[in-house]
């Protein structure tokens, strides 16, 4: 998780503590971070009877700039501070940078909270630059795979509980990145697990939650960049299992489309993650994640088999010397060539 500021679990010893700043800006693409943080002030800034006349929620797809600081601009009534929450603060768009005023001098007695989901402030812009001087700003990338399972022991360890490896690793197999359901499904297997048992075994996790992840081609391609063989041939198990949702031609498209990148990054004069991502014109998040660790994988030799492969594949799909082979097959030759 990238962080400009403080991480999720400072920012949430903080509040706890009940330690607050004037304003918080919660923003990034993870949205589970911003809720956390979001209902945990919301719980710790004011006691259940303070609520009901000193907590604003304001909304940005109807709040303009100067309903938000007339809000944040009052002071509490028989509390020691108020708690005001503008919530999809992405939907103001620029009219956010009219609260710059307020931010330069923010009410000591309102605790402002802005949450901006699915993207982030523009940090060369005043709004920013002024609330990271009288503020906090946390923001919250989404997590990849390899870092779901800290993310499960962090989350059952905050609960007095643990979980076994494999389990863990089956947990985040099954769910994949979407953290508010993975902290959902934790939720359900304690339950299952009861009170007086401390670690969550893997029958339980296989018996609770089952084969829930909807695998695609970009799974596929995702366990193929490490040469991932169990991973792999789970995924191309899960298709077979699944054929009215399972069709080979999009997948074979996706496969050619990321091997051609993939035979094109040898040949970047720059092989840093910039130089790659600009001489093959992708995201540089792309080659930081999937070209770059490939290389290491797949040699230009073997690339350039398995592109003539895929187009083999395909053409067999439709037709082409094996009439009567099923894209389950088909798939299942293509994948095993490409890891062997």
């Amino acid at each position: 998780m990238k962080q400009a500021g403080p991480t999720f679990e400072e920012l949430m010893r903080e509040i706890r503590a009940k330690r607050f700043a004037p304003i918080y800006v919660l923003m990034g693409q993870e949205a589970y971070f911003i809720d956390c943080l979001s209902k945990a002030l919301e719980e710790n800034v004011l006691s259940e009877d303070e609520r009901d006349f000193n907590q604003t929620i304001l909304y940005g797809a109807e709040a303009t700039p100067d309903q938000v600081m007339d809000a944040a601009g009052r002071y509490p009534m028989m509390a020691e501070r108020q708690l005001v929450i503008l919530r999809e603060a992405q939907a103001m768009k620029d009219n956010l940078e009219q609260l710059v005023p307020y931010a330069q001098n923010p009410n000591q007695a309102t605790v402002l909270v802005i949450c901006y989901k699915h993207g982030t402030l523009d940090r060369r812009r005043k709004l920013a630059s002024v609330i990271a001087k009288t503020g906090v700003i946390f923001e919250g990338a989404k997590l990849w795979d390899n870092q779901l399972p800290t993310f499960v022991n962090s989350y059952l360890k905050e609960r007095g509980r643990a979980i076994e490896r494999s389990a863990c690793d089956l947990l985040c197999e099954y769910v994949g990145a979407d953290l508010s359901r993975l902290a959902n499904e934790m939720d359900k297997l304690l339950v299952a697990l009861g009170p007086d048992v401390r670690e969550i075994p893997i029958a339980l996790v296989a018996d609770q939650i089952g084969q829930s992840k909807e695998y695609n081609a970009f799974s596929l391609i995702d366990a193929l960049v490490t040469r991932d063989i169990t991973r792999s041939m789970r995924i191309v198990a899960y298709f077979g299992s699944n054929p009215k949702g399972f069709a080979l031609q999009p997948v074979t498209a996706a496969l050619f489309t990321f091997f051609s990148n993939l035979l094109l990054s040898y040949y970047s004069p720059d092989k840093s993650e910039g130089g790659v991502a600009a001489f093959v014109g992708v995201n540089p998040a792309n080659a930081r994640h999937n070209l770059i660790p490939a290389q290491k994988q797949y040699s230009g030799r073997k690339v350039l088999q398995i592109i003539r492969f895929i187009r083999v594949i395909d053409a067999r799909s439709k037709g082409v010397e094996c009439p009567n082979t099923s894209d389950f097959d088909l798939l299942r030759d293509l994948v095993y060539f490409i890891l062997h």
